[in-house]
């Protein structure tokens, strides 16, 4: 086989060509076959997840708002507040109600639990326990997550924490201008002090930033989300910006990232005995062709998806195939803050939804003038599906392994969007969300046996949520609520038992089963 020279070292270019090209012989353990509970390790955990925003309101990127009250009890609002009362959102829709989790903990806690959930992610929100984003601690928004964590605890169920899903305190974005100004890691560095010494205690599991890498392209490149800002202009709801955002808000966030764990790491592990990570969204991405120009551009979307913010937290600086397309336009880390960086985290949390094909596209020489975009220079196509499908969070995870010296891992977000229709009926048989899970879980077991140091799977979502930018048309959870009910009704759906029924080792069970089940579970809900 002649290889073409992408300068890199022939061991890791050999790797890298045959998980690109999916030639790898992977070891199909899951995938296709039965297997059980018992079949992952006694330490790895299963769970699920929603965020403040979109579930505990009650008044990529469809994600459910679980919270709700969104001004109630001295909380202030948010840049995801403000972003759907402006009309952003699905024709104006907003997670002012969402699914009202901030009234009904108790209730929810009990379903996870009935569903046999051994872990549940949250993100705690930063206006609710700080209002104005500094200052004293909001005593109600304390004794909420107190109370929400208590009762976790009391069923036995991990509270695994994210500190920034995306919801900045609007003030501190009036003020000078949030992530933009460097201002803002001291009042980040604040507020997680604030947490981790209220709920340290209990909570174990600790993410700096959900999708870290999404705020950057989704919010300061194409203004798709808080606060619409554009690098380009070719952004869909905004009209201001400039190119060098992206990189400054990367750059502040991987900042603050690093200045929490360091507080972390100095005053509350010692004592604690937990752990700190970031996230970041990972596709898995192959190459079009087997050109030297495709595979090279495969890498360059790897580089600025992934390695942009994990490569500082391994090596302490950004990949040079950034930095080169960046030019001035990417701040530079000093000694210190490399230092800092490097080393920054006790895992890394991953959400994946899909995989897709890369072309090269002939980047425009004249850096200056390029956005973000223009800068990774390729032309992405999202879509496998299948076996392929499936396999796609294995590559993830044996990239991770192979290229970052296979750290600490938990897919922290995986799941099927739905659209809702209105039926009850239709969205509580949910079969192709209980295949999508079989397969990726699967793909999971693939990947652990491959030597992946894989510690934890969450499906997104538990709850049918206020998606961010889907709104309520669009559906990930494995439980239904009804939208029309007052009281917001929840639901399990197939695939909620389906999962149950794994999680109690009860054995993996074909789509088409377990319908009794479901009626069963319907109708005592009724």
């Amino acid at each position: 086989m002649i290889m073409p020279n992408l300068g890199l070292p022939r061991g890791q270019l050999l790797i890298f060509l045959l998980q690109l090209t999916s030639l790898s012989v992977l070891q199909v353990y899951g995938i296709g076959i039965n297997y059980s509970r018992d079949d992952f390790p006694a330490d790895f955990v299963f769970g699920s997840g929603t965020s403040a925003y979109q579930v505990y309101l009650k008044s990529w990127l469809s994600k459910f708002k679980v919270e709700g009250a969104p001004f109630e009890d001295g909380k202030t609002p948010s840049t995801w507040d403000i972003f759907t009362h402006d009309g952003y959102v699905n024709n104006g829709e907003t997670g002012d109600i969402a699914c009202d989790g901030y009234h009904k903990y108790k209730e929810d806690v009990k379903l996870m639990a009935d569903t046999g959930l051994e872990a549940y992610r949250f993100s705690i929100s930063w206006t609710r326990l700080i209002p104005n984003g500094r200052g004293p601690i909001n005593p109600k928004g304390l004794q909420f997550y107190n109370n929400l964590i208590n009762e976790l605890i009391t069923w036995g169920i991990q509270p695994h924490v994210t500190l920034f899903h995306g919801d900045l305190p609007q003030s501190l974005e009036d003020e000078y201008g949030g992530w933009l100004d460097k201002k803002i890691l001291k009042d980040f560095v604040v507020y997680a002090d604030a947490c981790f010494r209220e709920f340290g205690d209990r909570v174990m599991h600790w993410t700096t930033f959900n999708e870290i890498n999404m705020l950057p392209m989704l919010g300061y490149d194409a203004g798709m989300m808080p606060p619409r800002r554009c690098s380009s202009f070719y952004g869909m709801n905004c009209t201001q910006g400039a190119l060098d955002e992206p990189y400054r808000v990367a750059h502040n966030t991987l900042l603050a990232h690093a200045s929490a764990a360091k507080l972390y790491k100095q005053k509350y592990k010692p004592v604690q005995h937990g752990f700190i990570g970031l996230n970041v969204l990972a596709f898995w991405f192959s190459p079009y062709t087997i050109t030297t120009e495709d595979l090279l551009a495969t890498q360059r979307a790897n580089d600025f998806y992934v390695g942009w913010f994990v490569n500082p937290l391994v090596k302490g600086d950004y990949p040079d195939v950034i930095k080169k397309n960046a030019g001035k336009k990417i701040p530079s880390f000093t000694k210190t803050e490399s230092l800092r960086l490097k080393g920054s985290f006790d895992f890394l949390g991953v959400n994946h939804y899909a995989s897709g094909y890369v072309k090269d596209q002939t980047i425009n020489p004249a850096v200056e003038t390029r956005d973000l975009m223009a800068d990774m220079a390729v032309e992405l196509t999202l879509g496998a599906d299948g076996m392929e499908q499936y396999q796609g969070l294995t590559h993830v995870l044996e990239y991770f392994k192979d290229v970052y010296g296979n750290p600490p891992v938990y897919i922290h977000e995986n799941g099927l969007r739905t659209v809702r229709n209105g039926s009850m009926s239709e969205e509580l048989n949910d079969a192709a969300r209980v295949k999508y899970m079989r397969g990726f879980i699967g793909s999971v077991l693939d990947a652990l046996r491959n030597g992946a140091n894989t510690k934890g799977y969450f499906t997104w979502s538990f709850l049918d949520v206020f998606e961010l930018l889907g709104g309520y048309d669009s559906a990930y959870g494995l439980h239904y609520v009804d939208l029309n009910d007052k009281d917001l009704k929840r639901y399990p759906k197939s695939s909620a038992t389906w999962y149950s029924s794994f999680l109690k080792k009860r054995g993996i069970q074909s789509v088409g089963q377990g319908k009794d089940s479901v009626s069963e579970l319907f109708h005592s809900h009724l």
